[in-house]
């Protein structure tokens, strides 16, 4: 399946706006021969507008849902992206995956926040591993700093996991984890793994882009610089396939020696 990785910050705070530059992201990627468009993290609304993350959240099948839909079914692909969410009296940070048909697929709650902001304004997602099929795929969802965790990545690649979608909003000075991280993810999980990454400055932070599709082989099928990009590349089941035969990690794995792994550190 073709997909495309959308590396941008849209405009901070303009949701209106935001679905616009997703629109025309999407024809760009459909005709490019995408099946899949992935933004990233917050997208929908910006990551560092403050307080104003509650003031834009909205429920999962809300209005902007139902513009993405539209634009989805409007140009034929799948379109994950993310935004703040509001349910159960909480706001989340989240990942929607829409279907080419307008369908809500996956919804994702990000289940590690990063730093006091993002203590400050949302509340921690409970489920580790949220899936769809999508074309014959089975599609992942986590978000960020989830990914730098490798139980997480390591939970889905157990729960069949074949492409990992990661919207992001990772800032200088942590661009290791987009350069080295991702491609061993995805390696030592036997998966392909799209980052998406915001891009420039919002307010104090500064994203660094070098959003990237990585294969099970650890290397990077895509790989965008620092500006606004949109990048394609596929995905293949067959050479998938291949390489979880080659690759004995997951085979060969002793779980009954890993009980620390799932210990506090304080537990005896």
């Amino acid at each position: 399946m073709r997909t495309a990785l959308l590396q941008s910050s849209g405009r901070p705070g303009c949701t209106a706006e935001n679905l616009k530059v997703l629109d025309e992201a999407a024809g760009r990627a459909a005709a490019a021969g995408a099946g899949l468009l992935a933004a990233p993290e917050m997208f929908l609304t910006g990551y560092a507008i403050g307080d104003d993350i509650a003031r834009h959240a909205e429920p999962a099948d809300g209005d902007s849902a139902d513009a993405i839909a539209e634009i989805a079914g409007r140009h034929g692909l799948a379109i994950a992206y993310g935004y703040p969410e509001r349910a159960d009296g909480a706001v989340f940070n989240s990942a929607q995956l829409i279907s080419a048909d307008g369908t809500r697929l996956a919804n994702y709650r990000k289940t590690h926040l990063f730093g006091c902001f993002e203590r400050d304004h949302f509340t921690p997602g409970e489920r580790a591993v949220v899936q769809a099929d999508l074309d014959g795929l089975t599609v992942g969802l986590l978000i960020c700093y989830d990914v730098e965790f490798p139980e997480n990545v390591r939970a889905h690649a157990l729960a069949g996991t074949d492409l990992l979608l990661v919207p992001t909003a990772q800032m200088h000075p942590f661009q290791f984890v987009a350069e080295s991280m991702i491609p061993v993810r995805a390696f030592e999980n036997q998966m392909y793994v799209a980052y998406v990454n915001r891009v420039g400055q919002e307010g104090e932070l500064e994203f660094v882009g070098l959003s990237a599709l990585a294969g099970p082989d650890g290397v990077a099928r895509a790989r965008a610089g620092r500006g606004e990009e949109l990048v394609v590349a596929d995905v293949d089941p067959a050479f998938l396939a291949a390489s979880r035969e080659a690759n004995p990690y997951l085979k060969d794995r002793r779980p009954g020696l890993y009980g620390a792994v799932v210990r506090s550190p304080d537990s005896p």
